[in-house]
C-alpha cells in the first residue's frame, strides 16, 4: 500500500467540492481519477502530493514526497530554463550539483582561482559522481530523443514550447527520476496520436504506481487497471478501464432503479395495510362500546396496524435512493434546408507559410452533404491550416477552394479565440435577433448554464464552459457544414458523448479535426491523412477500418455478406444525400428520418 485517503474534504468560496473520499493506492496500480469537470479531480491531487490543503480528512502517505514525481496540466517552473534543464532539474539534488558546479567555473574563469574555490568544486564534483550524474544528463538527452526532441530544440526557453512538447517535457523529466509513484494530471492534452501510442506504451510498461487524470476513454480503457468515479459526495472503484467502468455503472444504475420500484410497491403495500387497519380499529372499538370482550378483541387490529408501521419504518430506515440523473448538455444541431450535393470542393490546392516549405501541394478534395471527413496527423503536419483554408480564413498559394454558394459554415475554433471575453453568456444570446430573456435562460439550461452562470463574462469561463458557448454559437448557426478543430478538448465525459449523439444525428457535412479517438469512431465514415512529410491521402473508410491490422486477410463468406450489405446501405444513402431536397416539410422530415435510420444501420456492422 501505497496512499491512504480518509474521510477526505474540500470546500472553495463555502461550496462543497467533494466530502467522504475514501480509497488507497496499491502499488503497481494504474488508477484513473473520473468525473465531471468541477468536481475537484485537480484539487484532489495537488491534495495527495500535499500542494493543497485539504479542509478534512487524512492523506496518510505510506511512500515519503522525495519519491514522487507529478505532471500538471499547466507545468509551474522557472522561466529561464531551457527544455534540456527542465528535464534535468527533474531530479532536484543533480540540478542543483550541476548548477552549483557551472557557478563555481564561471567564477574561477572570471577571477584568479583560490584553494577554496577548488576545494569547492572537488566536493561537489566528488558527490556528483558519486550519484552517477553523468549518466543522468545521457538518461536526460535520450529521454529527450525517444520523445522526438531533436538536439536543436533542447535549448530552447521552455516557455516558448507549444503544449504538447510541455507535456512530453514533463514525461521525460519524469523518466529521468523514475519515481515510485507518479501522479498525472490530463497527460493526453495536447498530444497528438504518435504521442499517445507513445505514452500508452509507457504507462504499461512503468515499474511504478500511477494515479492520473484524464477524459480520453481510449486511453484509459488501454492503461488503466481501475477507475475511481469522483462524485461530490464520494467516490466509487471501478475494476477495468472505461469500456468496464460504464457497463458496471450502467448495470449499478439499473439494479438501483428495479430496487427502488420494489421497494415503493412495498411501501405502498404496506400504507395501504396501515390504512386499513386503523379504518378496522377505529370501527371496532366504536362498535365494541362499554363491551370488554369486544374490545379486546378490536385491540388485535392495533398490534397488526403496529407491526406494519414498524415494518414501513424498517423499510424506510433502510431505503433506495431513486437513481439520480445528472444534468446533461442537451444539443441538437439542425441546418437550414440546402438542396446542394457537393458543399466544399479543393482542387489542387497548396499552401506554404513564409519562409517554410509546403505544408501540402495540389491537394483535392471534396465534401457532400453527410459526409464525415476526419483529418488525422501529428501536430504541425497542417490540420489546423487545412481547416482554415477550408473556411476561407487563409488563402491557397496554388490551386482554389470552392464553396457552395448554399453553404453556411459552423467552424469551430481550437484556441476559441473569436469569442467575446467582455460579454456576459446571456447577453451573447440577447443579442440574437428576437431572443426574450425567458427563452435565452432556458436555452442556457440545456447547455448547463443555470442560475447565477448565465451573469459571468465569458472570458472569465474555465475552457470547459467556453467550449459549451462555442457550440451556443453552432446550435444558433444553422449550418449544413460544420468545421471542428479539437472540439472536445477540455470536456468531461459525459459532455463528450452528447456532443458525439448530436454530431451522429446531424444531416449536414462534418470536417473534423481531433485526437479523441472515441470521437472519430463515431463521428467518421472517411479519413484524410497528414503526417508532415508525404502529401495526404484519402481512406475511404472508418477509423476501424484504417486501424485494423488484417485489412489485407480474405473476408470469410459472412464477413463478405455483411460488406455487402453495408455498402448497399452506404450507397441507398449516398443517393438519399444527393438528392434534391423535397419543399413539403413532411417529406423533409422523412428524408432526414430515413437517412437517419440507414447511418443507424451502417453503424450497427
Amino acid at each position: 500500500m501505497l496512499l491512504k485517503v480518509k474521510q477526505a474534504i474540500k470546500e472553495w468560496d463555502g461550496y462543497m467540492l467533494f466530502e467522504n473520499i475514501n480509497f488507497e493506492v496499491k502499488e503497481g496500480e494504474r488508477l484513473a481519477l473520473f468525473g465531471r469537470n468541477g468536481v475537484g479531480k485537480t484539487t484532489l491531487l495537488q491534495g495527495l502530493t500535499g500542494r493543497l490543503a485539504l479542509d478534512g480528512g487524512v492523506v496518510q502517505r505510506l511512500l515519503p514526497l522525495e519519491e514522487w514525481g507529478w505532471l500538471d496540466q499547466q507545468a509551474q517552473t522557472d522561466t529561464s530554463l531551457t527544455l534540456l534543464e527542465f528535464v534535468q532539474a527533474g531530479s532536484e539534488e543533480l540540478f542543483g550539483l550541476k548548477r552549483a558546479m557551472a557557478d563555481l567555473t564561471q567564477q574561477m574563469q572570471e577571477n584568479e582561482t583560490s584553494g577554496k574555490l577548488l576545494n569547492q568544486y572537488s566536493e561537489l564534483y566528488e558527490r556528483y559522481a558519486q550519484l552517477d550524474g553523468y549518466g543522468f544528463e545521457i538518461k536526460a538527452e535520450r529521454c529527450l530523443t525517444q520523445l522526438g526532441f531533436e538536439a536543436s530544440l533542447w535549448g530552447m526557453p521552455f516557455a516558448q514550447l507549444s503544449g504538447g512538447q510541455k507535456t512530453k517535457a514533463q514525461l521525460a523529466a519524469l523518466m529521468v527520476r523514475e519515481p515510485k509513484l507518479v501522479v498525472m494530471d490530463e497527460p493526453t492534452n495536447h498530444l497528438d496520436s504518435a504521442a499517445l501510442d507513445w505514452l500508452e506504451q509507457w504507462v504499461r510498461a512503468y515499474p511504478g504506481t500511477i494515479v492520473y487524470v484524464s477524459h480520453d476513454r481510449t486511453f484509459i480503457d488501454r492503461t488503466a487497471t481501475a477507475v475511481l468515479e469522483l462524485e461530490r459526495h464520494g467516490c466509487h472503484r471501478y475494476p477495468g478501464g472505461y469500456t468496464d467502468y460504464k457497463a458496471q455503472k450502467e448495470l449499478e444504475l439499473r439494479t438501483q432503479e428495479a430496487l427502488h420500484k420494489k421497494q415503493e410497491l412495498e411501501r405502498e403495500k404496506l400504507l395501504e395495510s396501515i390504512r386499513m387497519y386503523a379504518e378496522w380499529f377505529q370501527q371496532a372499538h366504536k362498535a365494541a362500546g362499554q363491551n370488554d370482550f369486544l374490545r379486546s378483541k378490536s385491540k388485535k387490529n392495533v398490534s397488526r396496524l403496529h407491526a406494519k408501521e414498524s415494518a414501513l419504518e424498517r423499510l424506510d430506515q433502510g431505503k433506495v435512493q431513486k437513481p439520480r440523473e445528472e444534468s446533461q448538455l442537451r444539443l441538437h444541431l439542425e441546418p437550414d434546408g440546402f438542396t446542394a450535393s457537393t458543399l466544399l470542393r479543393m482542387e489542387e490546392v497548396s499552401f506554404a507559410y513564409e519562409g517554410r516549405k509546403h505544408i501540402f501541394s495540389k491537394l483535392s478534395l471534396s465534401l457532400d452533404r453527410g459526409d464525415r471527413l476526419a483529418v488525422l496527423g501529428p501536430n504541425g503536419a497542417g490540420k489546423s491550416t487545412l481547416l482554415k483554408l477550408a473556411t476561407g480564413s487563409l488563402t491557397p498559394a496554388a490551386g482554389k477552394v470552392v464553396i457552395h454558394p448554399q453553404a453556411k459554415i459552423g467552424y469551430f475554433e481550437q484556441e476559441l479565440g473569436k469569442l467575446d471575453s467582455e460579454a456576459t453568456i446571456l447577453d451573447s444570446l440577447l443579442m440574437l435577433p428576437g431572443m426574450t430573456q425567458s427563452h435565452a435562460r432556458t436555452i442556457l439550461g440545456c447547455f448547463l448554464f443555470s442560475k447565477e452562470d448565465v451573469f459571468k463574462r465569458i472570458g472569465d469561463l474555465s475552457m470547459g464552459e467556453k467550449c459549451r458557448v462555442a457550440f451556443l454559437k453552432l446550435y444558433f448557426g444553422k449550418a449544413n457544414l460544420l468545421v471542428l478543430d479539437e472540439p472536445t478538448n477540455y470536456l468531461d465525459v459525459s459532455t463528450r458523448e452528447q456532443i458525439e449523439e448530436a454530431l451522429q444525428h446531424y444531416p449536414g457535412a462534418i470536417l473534423l479535426v481531433t485526437h479523441d479517438r472515441y470521437l472519430i469512431r463515431q463521428a467518421a465514415n472517411r479519413l484524410l491523412l497528414m503526417d508532415g512529410q508525404s502529401e495526404p491521402s484519402l481512406f475511404p473508410g472508418t477509423y476501424e477500418e484504417f486501424m485494423s491490422k488484417d485489412r489485407s486477410r480474405s473476408l470469410s463468406p459472412e464477413e463478405q455478406l455483411n460488406q455487402n450489405e453495408r455498402e448497399m446501405l452506404q450507397l441507398r444513402l449516398a443517393q438519399l444525400m444527393s438528392s434534391t431536397q423535397p419543399d413539403d416539410p413532411g417529406e423533409q422530415l422523412l428524408l432526414i428520418q430515413e437517412i437517419r435510420r440507414l447511418r443507424a444501420q451502417i453503424g450497427s456492422f
